[in-house]
């Protein structure tokens, strides 16, 4: 049994801990605890290289795309991972860059109307950023706000 915990609400570049906000926490199916409730985990992978050499996405740059895409679409919370990524691209090419996971928690019963608003955030990102793709990630879990 894995047990996986949320430690915080990360915003910016620095990605500082937001005041005393409190993450979930995400258990595995069939471990005991307090009543918890269905929900999805979505995590979005975006790239900050632009594939024709242009300068990279900048730490502010996609803190405003945060800020004005993300944040609004879903306003009751994200956490952000600045990472490494690696993928190959449509020319076979490996590319390594850094890049985000935002990750997205809503109850089960939100799937279908987040799911067009996910979509829109991807689609953004790629034509604003000239990404060939932005990486989505479902997972069911069952997570507790105590």
């Amino acid at each position: 049994m894995k047990i996986r915990t949320r430690t915080g609400l990360l915003l910016g570049c620095g990605l500082a801990v937001a005041g005393a906000a409190l993450a979930p926490v995400v258990v595995a199916a069939d471990a005991p605890t307090a009543a918890r409730d269905a929900y999805v985990e979505t995590t979005l992978l975006f790239g900050t290289e632009r594939p024709d050499g242009g300068a990279a996405v900048t730490e502010s740059e996609f803190q405003r795309f945060l800020d004005t895409q993300v944040t609004p679409r879903f306003p009751d919370g994200l956490t952000v991972d600045q990472a490494r990524g690696q993928y190959r691209d449509r020319h076979g090419v490996i590319e390594k860059e850094r890049s985000y996971q935002v990750i997205v928690l809503y109850p089960a019963d939100a799937a279908a109307s987040a799911g067009p608003k996910l979509e829109r955030i991807r689609q953004l990102y790629a034509a604003r950023f000239q990404q060939e793709s932005v990486g989505r990630v479902d997972e069911d879990v069952h997570a507790s706000f105590e």
